[in-house]
């Protein structure tokens, strides 16, 4: 086939031309208008007015198909000036790709990376992403693993980016990792989420699923990569004597915020429990990931929510564990909020009530900064049977504490206690946990509130409530102390459990303050 070469220059004089062309027939219409269309006629007979109006007609007519005539022209000119802006368009780009190609093809042989550009991403089970341009990219996202393979970790940028993602991992496997940010600037890249757990047999348990990769680290100033969720426990099979469900997988951690300037990052939540087959345990639900630290100026990553627990017919699963909260920059910067624990699962047929996770630690602060709140423990859940104990709430978890200038942080409330049967026990309700300790100069943090107790034959016990954070340094009021909880209430006849104790209000600074009011 022939060749057809295309130079956008005399492509866009010709356009140049045709519109000149245009102006100079618009022109001439204009000029022939004024002659044409106002004939006088030759004299006042029926002839000649006749003839006068038939040379207006055609004056008219001809104005008419000019005027169309000239709207296709303009048309045409730009569709012209269209086509010749699409050639310098290619032109340049396709000379811009070679520019990068022929600079990028000896570094990525001799570094294995380009030096401008993106990495590219995975694309083999497992892989990991390339690592992006040494000057300015984003690193290659991880590819996912196979069955029961690792997901593929991110790519790290160079100067300036962030980091790929890390890949999912594969069943009953951990999550990639995310690829570190620009040495410079950029943030780091998310870690992958953990894979599902392998599916019971009649004989076989549920397999765990798969941790979440930990989120990617960064330069001197960029924000840390969120931590991967955890996978999903594989469930117990549904025959008699199945085997038991897989636990949830962890989430991962967050990454570390710049060296500079950045905050941490989240942790990744923790994942369910597998569901339990007949007559066998459901699986737990998994730990929520921690926060990322900051390191000189930032705040301290969100810890991860603990994982729910698997239902099941003999009984629920137990909550995961909330993720604590980040450490806040060295010298400015708040510690991150503690994950809540994970709400126990929930019974299918006659089983007792799962037990709610505990909440993380609020994350320490920096120098100058407040801690981190305590996480809220999660729920007990009720029982599906008359003879069956509900499942018991967890407590809570602690206020961070301030280091020099701050407050110490707010203790999680303890969890909701679930219902016992008619003749069953009401589960025993959470603990608040203890307000953190101020710094220097700051207040003490509040506790967490106990919970009551589940109702049944026999009430729960109530929840302890926490301590006050104390203000250990020269001026700050004492953190106010938690409520307890009430005793269960039996349903009809029975007995009333105990009731929890409150607690005691956090001591005020050296110097000046108010103690925290008990509980």
């Amino acid at each position: 086939m022939s060749y057809v070469i295309a130079a956008p220059e005399f492509v866009a004089a010709a356009a140049t031309d045709l519109a000149n062309v245009a102006s100079t027939i618009s022109s001439a219409n204009t000029a022939a208008a004024a002659g044409t269309r106002t004939v006088l006629a030759a004299g006042a007979d029926e002839i000649s007015v006749a003839i006068a109006a038939l040379f207006d007609s055609h004056a008219q007519t001809y104005q008419l198909i000019s005027d169309q005539a000239a709207a296709f022209h303009a048309q045409f000119v730009q569709v012209l000036n269209a086509g010749a802006d699409a050639y310098a368009s290619a032109e340049s780009t396709n000379v811009a790709q070679v520019v990068l190609d022929a600079v990028n093809s000896p570094t990525r042989a001799l570094l294995g990376r380009p030096l401008i550009g993106d990495g590219l991403s995975a694309t083999s089970p497992g892989g990991d992403g390339e690592a992006g341009g040494l000057l300015f990219g984003n690193g290659g996202n991880g590819a996912a693993g196979g069955d029961y393979q690792n997901g593929g970790r991110g790519g790290a940028a160079g100067l300036l980016g962030n980091g790929g993602a890390g890949g999912t991992g594969g069943l009953g496997a951990t999550g990639g990792s995310g690829g570190t940010g620009g040495w410079l600037f950029g943030n780091g890249g998310p870690g992958g989420t953990g894979g599902f757990g392998a599916a019971a047999t009649a004989t076989t348990a549920g397999g765990s699923g798969g941790n979440g990769g930990d989120g990617g680290g960064t330069g001197f100033f960029g924000t840390g990569g969120a931590g991967g969720h955890g996978g999903v426990g594989g469930s117990g099979a549904p025959v008699l004597g199945g085997g038991n469900g897989g636990n949830g997988g962890s989430g991962g951690y967050g990454g570390s915020g710049g060296i500079f300037y950045g905050d941490g990052g989240a942790g990744g939540a923790g994942a369910a429990g597998g569901d339990g087959g007949i007559q066998a345990q459901a699986g737990f639900g998994g730990i929520g990931g921690r926060g990322g630290s900051a390191q000189w100026f930032g705040s301290g990553g969100a810890g991860g929510t603990g994982g729910v627990g698997g239902g099941g017919p003999t009984s629920g699963g137990t909550g995961g564990f909330g993720g604590d909260g980040g450490r806040g920059g060295w010298f400015l910067g708040n510690g991150g909020d503690a994950g809540g624990g994970g709400n126990g699962g929930v019974t299918t047929s006659g089983g007792s009530g799962g037990t709610g996770g505990s909440g993380g630690y609020g994350g320490l602060s920096g120098q100058i900064g407040n801690g981190g709140a305590g996480g809220a423990g999660g729920n007990g859940t009720a029982a599906s049977a008359p003879d069956r104990t509900g499942g018991s709430g967890g407590g809570g978890g602690f206020g961070g504490d301030a280091a020099l200038f701050g407050s110490g942080g707010y203790a999680g409330s303890g969890g909701f206690a679930g219902d016992g049967g008619a003749i069953g026990g009401g589960g025993d309700g959470g603990n608040g946990g203890n307000g953190g300790h101020s710094g220097l100069i700051g207040n003490g943090g509040g506790a967490g509130v106990g919970r009551a107790g589940g109702r049944g034959l026999f009430g729960g016990a109530g929840g302890d409530g926490g301590e006050g954070g104390n203000a250990v340094g020269l001026i700050g009021d004492g953190g106010n102390g938690g409520s307890a909880g009430a005793g269960g209430v039996p349903f009809n006849v029975g007995q009333f459990g105990s009731a929890g104790n409150a607690g005691g209000g956090g001591s005020k600074g050296a110097l000046f303050g108010t103690p925290g009011a008990p509980g």
